[in-house]
């Protein structure tokens, strides 16, 4: 059951979960502000902004370690003060520049996805068709050779996924270019795609990461918006690929007449589409014919599909209330059709096909977009959309509740919107106008961030000084505490705010999970590999406690946090035993079988293709299938710690440590 944090807090016997919930009530002194004469020429211009941050130095370091990474490595502290804090800023925001030759190599592990996906996509395909076929012919059963294929193909299909999640984990624990970590990871919940959308989706999001979100990261907005629209992914999730011209409307080409490539050059025409059972014509062979039956029969019940239209507008930039109306949803529906999926069976990919292309005048925020054109009227919406000052102010508003906090400043967002609009959306220097501000640097964003589940477990293990873990098992520990990768349903993505994140049942995974990992239970995490920790053994418990606060918690807790790491008591953790914990799907995704039958058939009804996308509440519809508690073996309780391993793990499971 979900609380409201009001409720949490009223709870008497909690003293840990009132900790945890509290807005950042911490007794830290204001220190002197810090010059900037470390910092690039270009920032000079800035340079009064920068004069008054309210954080003393050694807190600007492990504020912005905090915020700029997934979390502080032991040396990171040391490592920034000796670059500078702002030239190491400049260094994050230019990670080409940065050495992951490291990273580089351990993802070469990950043979599956280094594949090429579209041969992949294309074998499973193949396979599945042939599956279908023989399911269809009266009392004829797949043979054993080809029950054992599809078998092989399936098991790649889950392996692409698992791949995806333990690489993305994997980066965003050991990569040097933590800003770019973040940032991909900021946009791939910006831009979400659910990975349980049907059996292609796992061989799109490949692509996806690696080609459309990573890439443009830092770069210019209109570049990401424009990858974004054209990517298989995206096209599949949101129903594009099947949004075409009603039948009211003029059409651009004629049902066989000729497709437009990628780069924009159309196809030589069909002319006459064969008869394969009438003689003296050319007979295709059965992949042709099923294409042609299939975009036929498109053509006669399809329609438009206003389901990436209305997110492009109020999910990718405008926002809610950006001015737009439902005809304007409609019309930036109708510039978007025809841009679809090549088959599977051939690898899929981006194609703009003019015989489903509406080609009727319409009008999209004002702007008149003149008929008769084909792919530069879906290329002129996104440039009206990435220009408009309402997706300015939305991108500024989602970046500073990111990187400062929940509720950000009004000033902070206008700048930020401001510089997005004077530099043509240079998401580089949007990044930059909010982390080197005065509002990024004040007491008043210092730790008010709550960590999302993925963020508590990288970041402990970046804590604990752990190798990335090349497993699906660290993906599995994600998804137990709520948030599986690629696995929230609804468009939307995450939440970015604290309070969704923070129950009863979440706060007492989320210390069970850091005694866990001081339990050496988490794959490439040992407490031995905390620098000094093995000389702490026989120590005092107040000298361990010191020591570690200041090796995971930046030297700073709370009286009552103190109290908690010496006594070795915790009021949650009295009642965990009697305490059911939900269980949740460690990917996202369900069984094979029943992820092979949502592979979508034509449409018979275009009325279906009407139907949106149902947004859930917080923490319903992101979960299917059940699993197991991921901390250690099947059944087992996890181990009653002692000594400066119960040290580690209280302070894992600490208010301070959950937030950033």
């Amino acid at each position: 059951m979900r609380l409201p944090v009001v409720a949490i807090l009223k709870l008497p016997t909690m003293n840990l979960c009132r900790l945890l919930l509290a807005a950042a009530a911490l007794t830290l002194g204001q220190g002197a502000a810090v010059g900037a004469q470390d910092m690039p020429a270009s920032r000079q211009a800035s340079a009064a902004r920068l004069d008054h941050r309210e954080l003393a130095a050694d807190q600007q370091v492990i504020h912005a370690l905090n915020r700029l990474t997934f979390g502080t490595r032991p040396g990171d502290v040391q490592r920034v003060r000796s670059t500078g804090l702002d030239k190491w800023i400049d260094q994050q925001l230019h990670p080409e520049t940065i050495d992951d030759s490291t990273m580089e190599r351990f993802l070469s592990r990950y043979t599956i996805l280094n594949q090429p996906q579209n041969k992949l996509l294309a074998e499973f395909t193949q396979v599945q068709q042939e599956r279908r076929t023989a399911k269809r012919a009266a009392g004829d059963d797949m043979s054993r050779d080809d029950s054992v294929a599809y078998q092989r193909i399936a098991t790649t299909r889950r392996q692409v996924v698992g791949q995806l999640q333990s690489a993305r984990v994997a980066r965003a624990v050991a990569s040097n270019r933590q800003l770019e970590e973040v940032m991909t990871d900021f946009w791939l919940n910006h831009f979400n795609v659910f990975a349980q959308k049907g059996p292609p989706q796992a061989y799109y999001l490949a692509e996806y990461e690696r080609e459309v979100i990573r890439p443009n990261s830092l770069g210019k907005f209109r570049d990401l918006l424009g990858a974004v629209a054209k990517s298989p992914a995206m096209l599949f999730y949101l129903d594009n690929a099947r949004s075409m011209v009603d039948s009211t409307r003029p059409r651009l080409a004629e049902a066989g007449l000729g497709r437009m490539r990628p780069n924009g050059r159309l196809g030589q025409p069909r002319r006459n589409i064969p008869n394969p059972g009438r003689g003296g014509q050319r007979r295709m062979d059965p992949a042709q014919n099923e294409e042609v039956r299939q975009r036929l029969n498109q053509l006669r019940n399809g329609g438009l599909n206003e389901n990436y239209g209305l997110e492009l507008l109020e999910l990718h930039t405008l926002g809610v209330d950006g001015g737009y109306t439902q005809q304007d949803v409609i019309n930036v529906a109708r510039a978007l059709t025809g841009w679809t999926i090549e088959r599977p069976v051939v690898g899929g990919g981006f194609i703009f096909r003019p015989q489903m292309h509406d080609a009727g005048e319409k009008v999209v925020l004002g702007h008149k977009l003149r008929a008769g054109r084909g792919i530069e009227e879906g290329e002129e919406v996104l440039d009206i959309l990435s220009r408009h000052p309402s997706t300015a102010r939305y991108i500024a508003t989602k970046l500073a509740r990111r990187f400062v906090s929940d509720d950000p400043p009004q000033a902070l967002i206008d700048h930020a919107a401001a510089v997005f609009t004077r530099t043509n959306g240079d998401i580089r220097e949007v990044v930059r106008s909010i982390i080197t501000s005065n509002e990024f640097f004040s007491q008043r964003a210092y730790r008010s961030k709550v960590k999302s589940p993925f963020e508590v477990v990288v970041s402990a293990m970046r804590a604990m000084n752990a190798q990335p873990d090349s497993t699906p098992r660290t993906a599995q520990v994600i998804a137990y505490l709520g948030q599986p990768i690629f696995g929230h349903q609804a468009p939307n993505g995450y939440p970015e705010t604290g309070d969704a994140w923070m129950n009863t049942g979440a706060i007492l995974n989320r210390i069970n999970f850091g005694m866990a990992a001081a339990a050496n239970r988490i794959p490439g995490a040992r407490i031995n590999a905390i620098p000094g920790v093995d000389s702490l053994a026989s120590a005092p418990r107040s000298r361990q406690v010191d020591a570690v606060a200041s090796l995971l918690l930046g030297g700073s807790i709370s009286a009552d946090t103190r109290s908690v790491l010496l006594s070795g008591e915790n009021p949650l953790l009295a009642n965990a035993a009697a305490t059911e914990l939900p269980e949740v799907s460690a990917t996202g995704m369900e069984s094979e079988e029943m992820a092979m039958e949502q592979q979508p058939e034509p449409r018979d009804n275009a009325a279906q293709d009407q139907r949106r996308v149902r947004r859930p509440a917080p923490g319903q519809g992101q979960q299917r299938g059940a699993r197991a508690n991921p901390f250690g073996r099947a059944g087992a309780s996890l181990p009653q710690l002692t000594g400066i391993a119960q040290v580690i793990g209280l302070a894992l499971g600490s208010p301070e440590f959950q937030r950033r």
